[in-house]
């Protein structure tokens, strides 16, 4: 039996700006940062959780290049598929302190059946809700 998602992963297309915007802009933690054969197994994760995220760049173990090149082109349409969603308790100050770290807002804070949220996307395009949920 299933106890819990221990990790997941989006795609990103480069380790290190993905590493500042999660940390510096979003406020996660590294939980882990090596070389991994190769890759770099890089994850993040909301302080004090148990839980991560693969900040996975396409490539090689698992994909070839010309597949890699072709998931790189839908990440950039914000096509890749990857989205992560993250609560607080306080939406507003959230918003603000994303907001003014010049990150592309796509909708601003608004009313929804589960709480109230807003949407972001990364440096690569993937999406992202951050929201206080009742």
């Amino acid at each position: 039996m299933l106890k819990r998602n221990n990790i997941s992963s989006i795609f990103v297309l480069d380790q290190d700006e993905a590493l500042t915007f999660y940390t510096e802009v979003l406020g996660l933690e590294v939980a882990e940062d090596m070389n991994f054969g190769p890759m770099r197994w890089l994850t993040v994760r909301v302080p004090g959780d148990e839980k991560s995220i693969l900040l996975e760049r396409p490539g090689a173990p698992a994909h070839d290049e010309a597949t890699a090149d072709q998931i790189r082109a839908l990440v950039t349409k914000g096509a890749g598929g990857g989205w992560l969603a993250f609560t607080t308790d306080d939406v507003e100050a959230a918003f603000d302190r994303v907001k003014a770290s010049g990150a592309d807002i796509t909708q601003d804070v608004v009313a929804q059946p589960y709480g109230r949220d807003f949407a972001l996307r990364d440096p690569f395009g993937n999406h992202i809700r951050i929201g206080e949920v009742y």
